[in-house]
């Protein structure tokens, strides 16, 4: 294999989405040489957008690292489910087991190690929601932290709030880590763009999308509700000039955490083009779903600004390859996994 300073790196795309860690990575210099999800819908978009040549429709779980080609960065949005505060909460109330102890979601972690294990990459790019560094009191980041440096990885994570770049105020954690524990990362100071809901609306939106009175005089019913409760949920009102609340899955239903108000009649909620507007997308990025499949996708997927950004970051630390000033720095680095 070539030095990666004399050739354009290469990522595999795990739990792909529909692709929106891709494309930060294709721009910050990247080819991707495999990819994989097992949602129908979302690799009918990401197909639509990609092609199909590296793709792979499937549960990751039984596909053997062996029929993966080789390549210089793992890429993973892994489901989130089991980590986020709701899928805890869900879980817990059915008495079920959750985090690492879940055996179908669970264990979809594994599967990274799994592959980052025989296919020893140069590096991996991982991205999770924030509760994952809370979840079970910190056990679960704890697993993590020490199943990758049994691996002989180094890691780094910073939680992001994509809202310096996209007009939502979204935070994930990303975590990043080299097989070359020598090396020497540093997530990078996110620019502020100032972005504004009202720079991503669409000129002319079709009637559909503005809420009927029946729904607009629930969500204004629960909201109330819940206020004379002293409990804070309820619909969300945007402020043209400010950011939106976090774009969920869930927006298909009734829209209610992102309204936009019109003037004489009743809100609207996004539409699929603002929501990937939202998310960072180009126009240029095609929707062939349904909307209530492009709410859940865009629901699902990465502010593709913030991949972009570090995974120049990444790039640039492969090819540069700064070093670390002694091996006391590395082991403080990795800390006790115990």
């Amino acid at each position: 294999m070539k030095h990666v300073e004399n050739r354009r790196l290469t990522f595999a795309d795990l739990f792909a989405g529909i692709g929106g860690m891709r494309i930060g990575f294709e721009r910050a210099g990247c080819r991707c040489i495999w990819s994989n999800d097992n949602n129908k819908f979302s690799a009918q978009t990401y197909t639509d957008n990609f092609g199909a040549e590296d793709f792979v429709l499937g549960d990751i779980t039984g596909i053997p690292a062996s029929e993966i080609p080789d390549f210089d960065i793992l890429c993973a949005g892994f489901p989130c489910q089991p980590f986020s505060i709701a899928g805890v909460s869900k879980k817990k109330s059915l008495d079920k087991p959750h985090g690492f102890d879940d055996e179908t979601q669970g264990t979809l972690f594994y599967d990274i190690v799994r592959i980052v294990r025989e296919k020893q990459p140069q590096a991996f790019f991982l991205e999770n929601v924030r509760n994952l560094e809370r979840h079970d009191r910190g056990r679960t980041f704890r697993v993590i932290k020490g199943a990758l440096a049994e691996l002989g990885y180094s890691l780094y994570h910073s939680v992001v709030n994509a809202k310096l770049l996209v007009p939502q105020n979204r935070e994930r954690i990303f975590m990043v880590g080299f097989r070359d524990i020598s090396l020497d990362f540093a997530f990078p100071d996110i620019p502020d763009a100032k972005p504004r809901l009202g720079d991503i609306l669409e000129d002319a939106v079709p009637d559909k999308y503005t809420l009927t009175d029946h729904l607009w005089g629930y969500l204004q019913d629960y909201a109330e509700k819940h206020r004379m409760k002293g409990n804070g949920f309820g619909f969300g009102l945007v402020d043209m000039n400010n950011c939106a609340r976090t774009l969920s899955a869930r927006y298909y239903k009734d829209g209610s955490e992102i309204l936009i108000p019109q003037s004489g009649r009743n809100p609207r909620r996004l539409t699929p083009r603002e929501c990937a507007r939202l998310q960072g997308f180009p126009d240029a990025f095609r929707i062939p779903v349904s909307d209530t499949q492009a709410y859940k996708q865009f629901g699902n997927s990465v502010a593709m600004p913030v991949v972009e950004i570090l995974a120049k970051a990444v790039v640039k630390t492969l090819t540069e390859r700064p070093r670390r000033e002694s091996p006391y720095s590395v082991q403080k680095q990795l800390g006790s996994f115990s």
